[in-house]
């Protein structure tokens, strides 16, 4: 066993690699979960060093820790927060349900690097780096944290991208006029800049919902240690740890208003992800349609062209896919599978604590991720050089038998149902019809069936 040395935890003794910088604890779950090899995310590992350098910092303002331990504490997290030691988190995913693994492994690691700062002491995992804390306030408190941060940084301004991209192609397109469709078949006209102008509202909401989510994850369950009672922590410990994670972060946390509710349930994790989820599903409509819109070039609707990316088949020369509505199709996907997963997992709060929350950081902090890398990939690939197809816009357009719609008010719906049905039998339009049949006089024809006006609010005609 030369490779390995011995380290002792409460349970006896485990070997541990001589090169790593964790302890018996960590070893412990190395060893009791090979299960997926996935290792908790970045976001989440930064958020625990956060926590941990905010918590010595405290205790050192609170008298509960000598000054010189704190600040060797408050190095080593550093080297936690900026990825230096991200090779010492191997813990999988799936472990134990509060977290305890991975919150000892950061203890385990700090204490071990902040030992060798102060050279002449040790300093010790659970009664130093750990003092005023428990594993059951800090790991829900690192994943919200990190997903709070996350969202900050990356998601909404990615969707505030997005949201600004569709806003100027509704400026943009605001010339064409086009059919619009119901279930899928030919409605009355609209503006190809009222249908983008949609799209954009769909992302407004959408981040609108989301700073309701992250709200929520702000109030974090720091403070509450073991059940929510708060037992072994200064009553100051809280308010004070939160205000330097804040400082660090630039994003305002808070204590939870009651400790029960936030160790013991995991609803605010649920919400943000319900926001995400929400997002997900107009941004598969808002993605979904562009396919539509842009199908062809020659049987399909073709009123959008898409620039051409990559080859799309090994097989069919000269095709080309619309690649990133599919991309951002299938992040979607996964942003709803994940929510479905949080959704499971936030069931599990029995009794004083949920026992699911390794998984529940991954899968949030995923869906954080990946749509805002989709949204940005969206708009620098999709949206920054797509056209409006105005000819065909037209073409279809003029051939659409809904615009009988408009003569409802000169001739009534029966005769204008009779035009329309003429119109889609013989191939005409539908002026023409209502002129073969002579119904009108080409003023009134030309009044009531004046296309642009018809995208507006009115009675046509008048």
């Amino acid at each position: 066993m030369s490779d390995f040395r011995v380290e002792k935890d409460s349970l006896g003794e485990v070997h541990v690699p001589i090169g790593a910088i964790y302890g018996a604890q960590t070893q412990r779950a190395i060893n009791n979960f090979p299960i997926s090899g996935q290792r908790m995310p970045r976001a989440f590992i930064r958020a625990l060093g956060q926590i941990k350098h905010a918590a010595a910092k405290t205790n050192a303002d609170l008298g509960l820790l000598d000054r010189s331990v704190a600040d060797a504490i408050v190095k080593a997290a550093k080297k936690m927060i900026i990825g230096k030691v991200d090779d010492q988190f191997p813990i999988d995913v799936f472990q134990t349900g509060s977290g305890t693994s991975s919150n000892m492994n950061a203890n385990e690691v700090i204490a071990h690097l902040a030992t060798d700062f102060l050279q002449d002491q040790s300093v010790h995992p659970n009664d130093q780096v750990n003092l005023c804390q428990s594993s059951n306030d800090v790991i829900p408190t690192s994943i919200q944290v990190a997903a709070a941060c996350e969202i900050e940084d990356h998601l909404i301004p990615s969707l505030i991208r997005l949201e600004g991209a569709l806003q100027e192609k509704s400026q943009d397109f605001d010339d064409v006029v086009k059919s619009a469709r119901t279930h899928l078949m030919d409605a009355t006209p609209i503006t190809m800049g009222q249908e983008f102008g949609g799209y954009a509202m769909q992302v407004t909401r959408g981040i609108q919902r989301i700073r309701i989510g992250q709200v929520e994850l702000c109030e974090v369950p720091l403070g509450g240690t073991a059940t929510g009672s708060g037992i072994n922590r200064h009553l100051e410990f809280p308010k004070r740890a939160l205000a330097y994670v804040s400082e660090e972060t630039g994003v305002t946390f808070r204590e939870a208003e009651n400790h029960f509710e936030a160790q013991s349930a995991r609803d605010a994790v649920v919400s943000a992800s319900g926001a995400l989820n929400t997002v997900a599903v107009s941004l598969m409509k808002i993605a979904n349609d562009i396919r539509i819109l842009s199908s062809g070039p020659t049987s399909g609707i073709s009123e959008i062209t898409l620039k051409p990316l990559q080859p799309g088949s090994s097989i069919m020369p000269g095709k080309v896919n619309p690649v990133l509505c599919e991309a951002m199709m299938m992040v979607c996907a996964r942003v709803m599978g994940n929510h479905t997963t949080l959704t499971v997992c936030g069931q599990h709060g029995n009794l004083e604590l949920n026992v699911m929350m390794p998984v529940m950081a991954v899968a949030l902090l995923e869906s954080i991720q990946i749509l805002a890398g989709a949204n940005n990939a969206f708009v620098d690939k999709c949206l920054s050089t797509m056209d409006a197809n105005r000819p065909r816009c037209q073409e279809l357009l003029e051939l659409n038998p809904s615009l009988a719609t408009a003569l409802n008010s000169a001739i009534g719906y029966d005769m204008a149902a009779k035009i329309a049905k003429e119109a889609v039998a013989s191939g005409l339009t539908v002026r023409e019809v209502a002129l073969k049949m002579n119904v009108l006089d080409e003023k009134s024809l030309d009044s009531l069936l004046d296309m642009r006006n018809m995208t507006q609010p009115g009675i046509p005609g008048t």
